[in-house]
């Protein structure tokens, strides 16, 4: 094996950027290759929980992040109704030593991507490159690639270790897992963006029901958005249906589809149909996730983020657990002299730990609470939520996700 051949990371999305970072940051050279033409802010609203930040932290990203992002005061719980049921502090106001942020998606991968090309440079990240498969020896492996909107082969590249951050489809994984299969189990999502007053502290993470009920997930992501003091306000609603047929990744969002389960869901202090009416665009997503691998490890090549765990997006803990893979391996990278050994050790440590966190945000999420409020109260109204159950115990619900996910307040590396 020529040592000059690089370490070649698959994926230009959080996953494959943070750990070019990291890489960078411990004196290791690689190259990212990427599907997509240009990079492009694009998406809708993600939240930054403190052990996503204390990685971006690490990785200097803190103040850049900020600067675009809005800082969570506050997770509140309502059923749907608009009745309260739980709150609680969150990131720096609950103890944390860094924020937690409500921030949109593309401006996170924007940050991360001119971090890369700034510190490795730009000629180390090559965009149109959509790798189509890989062949490995003894020495390396070589990794094919396709030209977006050519169709035709990129010249193909010669690596010494792979890392595949090339998401749900991803192809190295469907490579090395033919019979592989995305789960859906009924649960369909629609995500938009609405400039919109100020909601609650208008630092407010905000659940309302649930999904046999409908669910909305609603926080803001820009502050001020027109200079009228309105915000950009991300919203995500679901439902689950045992008929129902998944949503297309590709196409938009239709109201008709998904409307009428919040039609009435009119509050005091939200009008939940005007929010999702305000929305200028709104995309469809299937809720899907990935049964855990027996490995991730083959040979040179593993897997990280959601090409290795895909994960029901929630409590905003897809991107905290790629940022986490991250981490690990380039530490891991940097202190093993036996580079292969070092991807065994990598898997060893994080494939047991994602698993669980897949299995928990299938059944337990951290809108359990809700769930256990509608369960006490036979899904209607009641008239005080410590009627059914204490704060201490929701509280305890809340704190069992969070060392689950691994941010629990005393949680250590």
């Amino acid at each position: 094996m020529s040592h000059q051949d690089p370490i070649a990371i698959v994926g230009g999305g959080i996953a494959g950027l943070s750990l070019a970072l990291a890489l960078h940051q411990r004196g290791i050279p690689c190259e990212v290759f990427e599907a997509v033409p240009d990079v492009k802010e694009i998406g809708v609203g993600i939240t930054l929980l403190p052990h996503a930040m204390r990685e971006l932290t690490d990785l200097g990203l803190q103040p850049a992040l900020e600067a675009v992002a809005i800082e969570n005061l506050e997770s509140v719980f309502f059923n749907r109704y608009g009745q309260f049921i739980y709150s609680e502090p969150r990131g720096r106001h609950a103890g944390y030593a860094v924020p937690e942020l409500g921030i949109h998606r593309g401006k996170l991968h924007r940050i991360l991507y001119e971090a890369v090309c700034e510190r490795l440079g730009a000629e180390h990240v090559h965009t149109q490159h959509r790798c189509s498969g890989f062949d490995q020896d003894e020495g390396g492996v070589t990794l094919h690639f396709q030209r977006i909107g050519e169709g035709e082969p990129a010249p193909s590249v010669r690596a010494r270790l792979v890392v595949a951050c090339d998401g749900v489809n991803s192809a190295i994984r469907r490579q090395l897992f033919p019979n592989d299969a995305v789960c859906f189990a009924g649960i369909n999502t629609w995500r938009g963006v609405t400039v919109h007053k100020p909601i609650l502290t208008g630092k407010s993470y905000i659940r309302i029901g649930s999904i046999d009920t409908g669910k909305m997930v609603i926080y803001p992501i820009v502050d001020n958005v027109d200079g009228q003091g309105n915000q950009l306000i991300n919203w995500v609603a679901e439902t689950r249906r045992p008929d129902a047929k998944m949503n297309d990744w590709n196409r938009p969002g239709n109201l008709d589809d998904f409307l009428p389960t919040f039609a009435d869901w009119r509050y005091d202090w939200l009008d939940v149909p005007e929010l999702i009416r305000g929305a200028q665009h709104i995309f469809e997503y299937p809720m899907v996730d990935k049964d855990a691998l027996p490995s991730w490890t083959h040979g040179r090549v593993t897997l990280m983020g959601d090409a290795a765990h895909p994960m029901y997006p929630r409590g905003s803990n897809g991107s905290a657990q790629a940022l986490l893979d991250a981490r690990t391996l380039a530490d891991l990278l940097a202190q093993t002299p036996d580079e292969l050994q070092a991807l065994q050790r990598y898997e060893a440590i994080r494939l047991p730990v994602t698993a669980q966190v897949v299995q928990t945000n299938r059944t337990q999420p951290p809108d359990a609470i809700i769930m256990k409020a509608d369960e006490l109260s036979g899904g209607r109204p009641f008239n005080h939520i410590d009627d059914l159950i204490s704060q201490e115990q929701l509280r305890a619900i809340s704190d069992r996700y969070k060392q689950i996910a691994g941010f629990a307040l005393d949680k250590r590396r």
